[in-house]
C-alpha cells in the first residue's frame, strides 16, 4: 500500500524545458528552470521540517535518566551520517516550524508559500516582521528570502532604538534606503553604549548616505578589533586601555590598520601554539623511531636524519623556490610562566 507521502513524491515531475532547442528564448528557458527549482526548494522544506522532528523526537527519547544517556541519539546519526551540527540544524528549523504554526501566526497550508531559506529568515526575524510575512504567506503570496531580508531591514531602519531620531525619521520618510541604514544597527548592537554614542553623534548633524557608509565601516573596524584583542596573550602582559588606543587610531584615521594588526597578531599567537604542540609530538615520536631503528634500518634512519632539523630548538624550514629558496630559522625556547618578561 502506498502511503499519500509517497505517492506524492512518485508524482513529483515537471517537463523541462529541453537544453539543445532554439524554439524557446534564453530568458523563458530559465523562467521554467526557476519556477521548477522554487516548487523543489518548497518540498525540501516540508522534507527538513520533518527531519527535524523525528531528530527531535530520537532526542528527547534519549534525554530520559540511565546509565550512558544520549549515546543512541549519536548512534541514530552515525548511522545515518548526519553530523551534530546538521542534527541540530533540524531540530531548530522544527522548532521554529511549530513555533509560527502552533502561535496561530502561520497556516499550514501557507508553508508550501516559502522557499526553504525565506522560511529560516522569518523564523529568525522579530515578531512584527513575522507578522508581516506570515500573513503575506496566509494570504497566498510567495515568500522569498530576498522579500524577508527587505522587510527586516525597513522594520530595524524605523524602529531601532540604536539610531539617532534623525535616521528613523529620514528612513520613516524614504529619504533614507533601510538597506544602508540596516548594516549600520548591526554593527552598533556590537559595541559598548560609550562608542555607540560617540558615533550617533557623528550621524546627528550629518544624517546622510555617505556619513552612515563611513560610520558603519568604523563600526565594524572597532568591533573587529575588541573582538580579536580578547584571544591575544601578549595584551595581557601589560596595563593596557585598548579603547583609548581605538580612540587615537579613528582619530588618525588609521582604524583599519589597526584591526587588521590585532587581527594578524592573533593569528601569529595561534600559529606558534600549534607550532609548539606539532613540534612537541614530532620530537616524542622522532625519538621513538630512533630507539627502534638500527644499522638494520639505514633507509628509515635517512628519513629520521632529514627530519632531525625540525626536531631540536632550532628550526630551518625552506620558503620554497617562491621565496628565492631562503629559509627561515626558529628557536624554541620553553620558559616557566615567571621567566617571561615584556620585550624591550
Amino acid at each position: 500500500m502506498t502511503t499519500p507521502a509517497i505517492q506524492e513524491l512518485s508524482d513529483f515531475q515537471f517537463d523541462l524545458p529541453d537544453p539543445e532547442k532554439d524554439d524557446i528564448s534564453t530568458l523563458e528557458f530559465f523562467s521554467q528552470l526557476e519556477e521548477a527549482w522554487s516548487v523543489c526548494d518548497r518540498f525540501d522544506l516540508q522534507t527538513e521540517i520533518w527531519r527535524g522532528r523525528i531528530l527531535r523526537a530520537v532526542r528527547n527519547r534519549e534525554k530520559r535518566g540511565g546509565e550512558g544517556r544520549g549515546a543512541g541519539f549519536l548512534q541514530w546519526l552515525r548511522e545515518r551520517e548526519i553530523s551534530k551540527t546538521r542534527a541540530y540544524g533540524l531540530i531548530q528549523l522544527a522548532d521554529s516550524a511549530d513555533e509560527l504554526l502552533g502561535e496561530g501566526k502561520l497556516e499550514q497550508k501557507s508553508v508550501n508559500n516559502f522557499s526553504k531559506r525565506a522560511f529560516l529568515e522569518t523564523a529568525q526575524a522579530v515578531p512584527e516582521v513575522q507578522l508581516m510575512v506570515t500573513e503575506a504567506a496566509n494570504d497566498g503570496q510567495e515568500i522569498t528570502r530576498k522579500q524577508v531580508r527587505r522587510l527586516t531591514d525597513e522594520f530595524t531602519s524605523a524602529t531601532s532604538p540604536l539610531l539617532p531620531d534623525q535616521i528613523r525619521q529620514r528612513t520613516q520618510e524614504n529619504l533614507l534606503p533601510p538597506r544602508i541604514v540596516a548594516p549600520l544597527v548591526k554593527e552598533l548592537s556590537k559595541l559598548p553604549e560609550p562608542q555607540q554614542e560617540d558615533l550617533r553623534k557623528a550621524l546627528i548633524d550629518e544624517p546622510e548616505i555617505d556619513r552612515i557608509k563611513d560610520v558603519t565601516s568604523t563600526a565594524r573596524w572597532i568591533s573587529k578589533a575588541t573582538e580579536a584583542s580578547f584571544s591575544i596573550r601578549a595584551f595581557q602582559q601589560g596595563d593596557l586601555n585598548l579603547e583609548k588606543a581605538i580612540q587615537e587610531a579613528q582619530r588618525l584615521d588609521a582604524l583599519g590598520l589597526l584591526a587588521d594588526a590585532i587581527r594578524q597578531a592573533s593569528a601569529v599567537e595561534s600559529s606558534v601554539v600549534k607550532l609548539h604542540t606539532a613540534w612537541s609530538k614530532l620530537g616524542g615520536l622522532y625519538e621513538s623511531l630512533w630507539l627502534e631503528s638500527g644499522s638494520s634500518t639505514p633507509y628509515l634512519r635517512d628519513v629520521l636524519a632529514s627530519l632531525q632539523s625540525l626536531t631540536g630548538a632550532t628550526m630551518r624550514v625552506s620558503l620554497g623556490e617562491l621565496s628565492g629558496g631562503k629559509k627561515i630559522r626558529l628557536q624554541l625556547v620553553e620558559e616557566a610562566a615567571d621567566q617571561l618578561e615584556p620585550p624591550d
